[in-house]
């Protein structure tokens, strides 16, 4: 039986955290930017340290599990 939980929540913080796609923390010129594509190395560490601490939250914290099989 495998464990999918921490699998399928990576896959999706990371999609969603990818700096420019939705979001970026910070933008450029601004406080929050939106789907420009445009990333800094500034808003590339915010966003890793976003996706760690939800990681870890949602792993660690709260122990989701998806069992398939």
């Amino acid at each position: 039986m495998a464990d999918w939980g921490p699998v399928l929540i990576a896959v999706v913080l990371f999609v969603l955290l990818t700096p420019g796609l939705l979001f970026q923390l910070p933008g450029n010129g601004r406080a929050v930017g939106c789907a420009n594509m445009q990333t800094s190395g500034i808003s590339i560490l915010v966003h890793t340290i976003i996706y760690f601490g939800l990681i870890t939250i949602f792993l660690i914290a709260i122990g989701v599990h998806i069992y398939i099989g």
